[in-house]
């Protein structure tokens, strides 16, 4: 059995890899400008320049869009920790090193166009919104992290890095995509179909360098897996109050359990064929059966939720209609 590599050799072997999907990243990414997907002419000056500061009957969207397009933008937020992540993982030298800092820069413009959107059509509370950036910022975030905000659950290594950003940015795809949907707005629709755009590239980039890792080095890869997806949690996790915002998020159909399964979980395993390889051994293997639990837990748990979200639904339902005769 080959032992394990070090990071650093990880790291020299995949360059190649990495050079290759950079270079295709390139020819395929489509730049845009996110002033261009903003409506400034809805915009208005706040209380310090002699305007209007928020008020809540100015928000156009739903609640469901409120809160989803507050978690997705303070997760952008945390951009900062993101990039110390991956350059410490990845490494700032060579093709690594071009990618680190590439996808940072396109990484930063969805911070700046949903802010920018939010704020100018009044969608949300600025000062709130400021608060809430600051603390989250201050939090960080590590891939390690835990609810606390400590960093040393577990040690992460190249192939959890990269392993585990392919399950998260298209999780973030996803969530931004539904996220535009259930604005019923044509430009915060756009404005997101845009920020997925860019988001798929990027996992498109993870996906296709972890494969050449599963290829390198399969029982390691399988490790990484396994950790990575039985500690699954999204970036945004550590944003206050999260699972009251996750909950409404889930109710109003942009991201769910079954929208994590079906979505996210299993084109990405389907994608490196895991439960068709023949090339894990020992421990590796049994990992990989353990998988195969995992994903049945992950569909309990998904009927689970569609049985919870009916009866709350139905409990809305009936809660409207009382309302309704009492007027």
């Amino acid at each position: 059995m080959r032992p394990d590599l070090t990071d650093v050799q990880l790291l020299r072997e995949l360059e190649p890899v990495v050079e290759r999907n950079l270079n295709r990243h390139l020819s395929m990414r489509k730049d845009w400008n996110p002033h261009d997907y903003i409506p400034w002419s809805d915009g208005k000056n706040y209380y310090a320049l002699g305007g209007q500061d928020w008020h809540p009957d100015e928000s156009k969207l739903s609640e469901v869009a409120r809160v989803a397009m507050l978690q997705n933008l303070l997760t952008e937020d945390n951009l900062p920790s993101y990039h110390r992540e991956i350059a410490m993982n990845f490494s700032l030298d060579g093709a690594w090193g071009q990618w680190v800092n590439r996808w940072t820069a396109e990484e930063n413009r969805h911070g700046i166009a949903l802010r920018d959107y939010l704020v100018v059509t009044r969608a949300i509370d600025p000062v709130e919104l400021e608060q809430l950036r600051i603390e989250q910022m201050t939090r960080g975030f590590s891939p390690g992290q835990n609810d606390q905000g400590d960093s040393n659950l577990f040690a992460t290594s190249l192939f959890d890095s990269v392993i585990y950003v392919t399950f998260q940015e298209l999780a973030t795809r996803v969530s931004h995509r539904n996220t535009g949907k259930a604005c019923n707005e044509s430009v915060a629709d756009q404005l997101l179909a845009r920020v997925s755009a860019d988001e798929n590239l990027h996992m498109i980039f993870y996906r296709d360098v972890s494969a050449a890792g599963f290829d390198i080095a399969p029982d390691q890869a399988m490790h990484s897996l396994h950790h990575v997806l039985r500690n699954f949690k999204m970036p945004g996790y550590t944003v206050p109050e999260f699972r009251r915002k996750a909950v409404i998020i889930a109710v109003g159909g942009v991201y769910d359990p079954r929208i994590h399964l079906d979505d996210v979980v299993m084109p990405v395993l389907k994608k490196w064929r895991i439960f068709e390889r023949e090339d894990f051994t020992g421990e590796a293997a049994r990992m990989r059966d353990d998988l195969g639990v995992l994903v049945e837990e992950l569909e309990e748990a998904s009927q689970k939720f569609e049985e919870s979200k009916q009866r709350r639904l139905e409990r809305e339902a009936r809660k409207a209609e009382r309302l309704a005769g009492k007027r």
